[in-house]
């Protein structure tokens, strides 16, 4: 069709597929000029209901269908188009992409492109396409030869002239929701765009209706932003629409979609260096940094004067604590600096010289300062420097803690090489994390793992003396720990603490080695230095349980009955169920009040809930030193059938206290002295006085004091 006006020789349906594809398409020149805007009055658009009319030839002048505004499947609305004498619509009438309207004739075939949101301004044309009543013309129905061809407007509302120049709402072209069928068109989201800078620069887009349309049949869903890009759009082979796509997931947070429509441009147009640019901000926004890193380095070798991909590689290398890397790519020559990525630049480098500085002469406590400055002053994501922090609260003894911080490296990606030139500390890049974490496996015992991870480092480094270093010490350590075991079994204690020994002199702070000689002078019944061996186990891991278990059983020995038993009360806060630990720290408690001249001839461990009758057997048995439970129960009472086999269920986990029942209804006389008069009530009474009462308690209210009272 002919820009000219000339009538349209033959429209046919089965053209409509064509004729709606090349009406969204859209081409942008480097000025961002827009070839083949929309017209969708060339969107003719045939109904079951009411075809469209022939024509005789080229030189007839036929009245030709256009488009009707309805609320419904009927015809009502104002008509838009040529009249009735035969008058065509010029290019100058147009109202923007809010008013769908024209007629066929103007609209070339060639395809003009349509951008969701797109806008123009009407000219002030002496026809306008929607007529108003308010503007002194009268509404009228269509004319004989007029008939209608779809569904406009669903609101049914008729638009003044150029009334919806400024409109937020894009127009989406459905498959027909109406008796109509063909043509309809619905509201969809919007979609506003400003123009797209030089150099493909990332556009402002604006942000979109969270209820888009969607065509039937897989077409393209007009003016819609949505997450998922729709599947006509991602069938798309126009990549500027398929960046923009991008470009609206991605100001949403949606990385991962926006990197699928990037990846799509990038196959359609590979040499294109600003996809590559928006695809390392949908890879930074999933924290897949060295990916990211390679794709500004691309889109960089693409295009060598690209400013924002330098910036982009700058700003990430500095996130990623590669300060010498960042500075040739954030100082550019001839090209203004961030100051704020320059000076977040300085401080990073200045903190990382520090750090280097007192891991040198191993001052970890500077080094732990300046690693988490340098983190907290924009290097974030460096694995090295958190790498860096684990290992300083390693040497600190701070052992949980250097695990949970050597364990949030995972989340940074790191598995892929950025530069095996990079180094840190001395050690290539990516040595040091498998450096760092063969010493936390090494301090937890786990000699495996430990030598599993320093060869991966010495693969990676094989000429970094430090990794050197800790390979050999793993190794031997490693075989005085299987040597020492073997002995131990064979119960040659003294060989097997001299093996241990060895271990220990090529690593003075693990722990395991340390406990597991505590053990041959357990048996070699040399107490003191049992004790001495767990206590600096327990030093350097504050948690080590069988460290804390044989110090107690040595210092039990050495009838230090203070010591024994607090050890064994933390023992039995942590191992509440572990039935030989309360036994032992109540045989521990019997030996502690002995020592002090107090009467245990009522203690007793274990047992089960104790049934008491009179007044002088519950006098007796509260009595005694140790925390007595007693509930007063009526056997007739729900509440108190419900709660006995919690207090069952207590009586085994906390042999180390005194459980006792009392029938207020069969022992009343205990029930007036103590002042019953609810139950079920608990009482907790100490060398015969009374410290706790509850009165219809929860279970965990019940437990929790009584695990209070057994220590």
């Amino acid at each position: 069709m002919a820009e000219s006006g000339k009538p349209i020789t033959d429209i046919r349906l089965d053209s409509l597929n064509d004729r709606l594809r090349n009406s969204l398409s859209c081409v942008e020149d480097d000025n961002d000029n827009n070839f083949n805007k929309p017209d969708f009055r060339e969107l003719d658009l045939g109904s079951p209901v009411s075809p469209l009319r022939t024509r005789g030839g080229a030189t007839a002048t036929t009245t030709t269908t256009t488009t009707t505004t309805s609320s419904s499947s009927s015809s009502s609305g104002s008509v838009s188009g040529r009249n009735g004498q035969g008058q065509v619509v010029k290019k100058s009438d147009l109202n923007h992409s809010g008013e769908l309207s024209g007629t066929a004739e103007s609209s070339p075939t060639g395809g003009r492109g349509f951008k969701p949101g797109h806008s123009r301004s009407d000219s002030g044309g002496t026809h306008p396409l929607i007529y108003s009543g308010g503007s002194g013309s009268s509404v009228t129905s269509p004319g004989v030869n007029v008939l209608p061809s779809g569904n406009i407007c669903p609101s049914g509302r008729i638009l003044k002239t150029g009334m919806a120049s400024r409109s937020s709402k894009t127009d989406v072209l459905g498959s027909g929701t109406g008796n109509y069928g063909h043509g309809s068109i619905m509201r969809g989201g919007t979609g506003a765009k400003s123009a797209v800078g030089c150099g493909g620069e990332r556009e402002s887009v604006g942000l979109a209706s969270p209820a888009p349309t969607n065509l039937r049949g897989g077409g393209l869903m007009v003016g819609e932003p949505t997450r998922r890009g729709g599947a006509g759009l991602l069938n798309s082979n126009d990549p500027e629409e398929l960046k923009r796509l991008g470009n609206e997931n991605y100001k949403k947070g949606y990385f991962l979609e926006a990197l699928t429509l990037y990846d799509k441009a990038i196959a359609i147009s590979p040499g294109n260096a600003a996809y590559h640019c928006n695809r390392a901000a949908a890879l930074i926004g999933l924290k897949r940094f060295p990916e990211a890193v390679r794709e500004c380095e691309e889109a960089i070798r693409l295009d060598p004067g690209y400013v924002r991909a330098h910036h982009r590689l700058g700003s990430l290398l500095v996130s990623l604590g590669q300060v010498e890397n960042a500075r040739r790519h954030l100082c550019i020559p001839g090209h203004q600096t961030d100051p704020v990525e320059l000076q977040k630049l300085q401080v990073i480098e200045k903190r990382l010289s520090r750090c280097t500085d007192a891991r040198r002469v191993g001052d970890w406590k500077n080094v732990l300062r300046e690693a988490e400055a340098a983190i907290a002053s924009g290097a974030d994501s460096c694995p090295q420097l958190l790498a860096c922090r684990a290992e300083a609260l390693l040497k600190l003894h701070r052992i949980d803690d250097a695990d949970s911080s050597l364990s949030s490296t995972s989340r940074l990606h790191t598995s892929d090489n950025l530069n095996s030139q990079i180094k840190f500390f001395g050690i290539a890049s990516d040595a040091y994390l498998p450096f760092v974490r063969a010493q936390l496996e090494l301090a937890l015992g786990r000699f495996e793992d430990a030598l599993t991870a320093i060869e991966k480092a010495g693969q990676i480094d094989p000429r970094s003396v430090e990794v050197s270093v800790l390979l050999s010490n793993i190794r031997m350590a490693s075989q005085a720990r299987s040597r020492g075991n073997a002995l131990f079994k064979s119960e040659r204690f003294t060989e097997a603490c001299s093996a241990y020994g060895e271990g220990l002199r090529l690593d003075p702070s693990n722990s395991v080695l340390l406990c597991n000689r505590a053990a041959c002078w357990f048996k070699l019944e040399k107490w003191e230095l049992s004790v001495d061996d767990c206590s600096q186990a327990l030093r350097i891991q504050p948690n080590y349980t069988k460290a804390l278990l044989r110090r107690a059983a040595s210092n039990s020995k050495l009838e230090r009955w203070a010591e024994a038993v607090q050890d064994y009360e933390v023992l039995r806060r942590e191992l509440a169920y572990d039935n030989e630990i309360a036994e032992a720290l109540f045989h521990a408690q019997v030996a502690l009040k002995k020592s002090r001249g107090e009467d245990v001839s009522n203690m007793q461990f274990g047992g089960e809930v104790e049934l008491v009758s009179c007044l002088e057997q519950f006098r007796a048995a509260i009595s005694s030193p140790c925390a007595s439970v007693v509930h007063f129960l009526a056997s007739s009472n729900l509440q108190c059938k419900q709660i006995s086999p919690v207090l069952d269920a207590l009586c085994a986990k906390y042999p180390s206290i005194n459980f006792l029942k009392v029938d207020v209804e069969g022992s009343p006389a205990i029930a007036n002295a103590e002042h019953v008069r609810i139950v079920p009530t608990f009482k907790i009474y100490k060398n015969g006085r009374r410290v706790k009462e509850m009165i219809c308690p929860s279970k965990e209210l019940l437990e929790s004091s009584v695990r209070h009272y057994s220590i």
